[in-house]
């Protein structure tokens, strides 16, 4: 354990930035599986209806730095492919 007040200081902040980037990952991880669900189920309706969720998700995570922006274009990029192969 850290004996000195900032290094005990920045292991609170890792914890609390740590479960709150795990929280974002989740939450995008939760939609990019609607999307491919619903692409894997060949529904068309229901891909293309939550593919700008996800993306949304996806966008707002790399704007929170959570994600690097090319790992952002990368997932946006694949899912809209994806749905459009449906189509």
């Amino acid at each position: 354990m850290a004996n000195i007040k900032s290094a005990k200081k920045r292991i609170l902040v890792t914890e609390t930035r740590t479960a709150r980037n795990k929280a974002i990952k989740s939450r995008v991880k939760t939609y990019v599986k609607k999307v491919e669900a619903a692409v894997e189920a060949k529904d068309v309706a229901a891909a293309k209806e939550a593919l700008p969720v996800a993306i949304a998700e996806i966008n707002k995570a790399g704007s929170k730095g959570i994600y690097h922006k090319n790992t952002c274009a990368r997932k946006v990029s694949r899912l809209t492919k994806a749905v459009n192969s449906l189509a």
